[in-house]
């Protein structure tokens, strides 16, 4: 069975993508998690990959690092990972691979936080296309293949690497047309999702870094976490 190697899931926006494709489609694994190290103390990340991040897929001894690989790889076995048809397939990994490089500003003035909501100070010129680009992306996909996930009727990878995004969005109160907020909300309620946003909520392991990184853009206005457990 695979084993998926994952950081805190309150904060982790690159673990969620293959968790959350693997929960989605019935692909059976083995959760291993690790929390964020504190300044001055070891990663164990660098135990499981030569790039020392997560997420990290491990099949019979063999470590797959970075969430792109890791999806290509469950792909190998499983196909319902992309969509059957070429054009929606190549859609979809194009897609993937755009979120996978690109939307700095958003990753960076909205770090994951699944358990706070925030109120932002400001929102960057780079922040505000980030935005307007992914809702173009998002509409692109409903109106090319009319199914009910971004490339078609069944969900796929390209769902799953947006579901951090959704998480995001609630999390700064971004404001978004009906159809993508239609689609976050869509997202949020996959039972996938609500399984990891519980478990989020219910961690009691903090990373500073993290946290201040949040405070530093904006006002938190509520905390549904349960209450931290210092140090980690």
């Amino acid at each position: 069975m695979f084993e998926l190697h994952i950081a805190n899931k309150n904060y982790s926006s690159w673990s969620l993508r293959p968790w959350l494709l693997m929960r989605a489609l019935d692909i059976p694994f083995v959760e291993k998690l690790h929390y964020f190290s504190s300044p001055g103390t070891p990663s164990t990340f660098g135990t499981l990959s030569p790039s020392a991040k997560v997420p990290v897929l491990v099949s019979n001894g063999f470590h797959i690092w970075d969430t792109l690989s890791i999806v290509e790889y469950l792909a190998e076995e499983y196909p319902d990972v992309w969509p059957s048809e070429k054009v929606n397939r190549a859609w979809a990994r194009s897609a993937c691979a755009e979120m996978h490089s690109s939307f700095s500003a958003l990753r960076n003035e909205c770090s994951m936080s699944v358990g706070v909501r925030v109120r932002l100070h400001e929102m960057s010129a780079a922040l505000k296309s980030d935005i307007a680009r992914i809702e173009s992306l998002w509409a692109d996909g409903f109106d090319r293949f009319n199914g009910a996930w971004l490339a078609g009727d069944d969900f796929t990878a390209a769902d799953a690497f947006f579901g951090p995004v959704a998480f995001r969005f609630r999390t700064y109160g971004i404001l978004l047309t009906d159809r993508s907020q239609t689609y976050v909300e869509k997202l949020l309620n996959h039972p996938a999702m609500i399984e990891w946003e519980q478990a989020a909520l219910n961690e009691t392991v903090r990373d500073q870094s993290h946290d201040i990184e949040i405070e530093n853009m904006g006002l938190i206005v509520q905390d549904l976490r349960t209450s931290p457990n210092f140090p980690i």
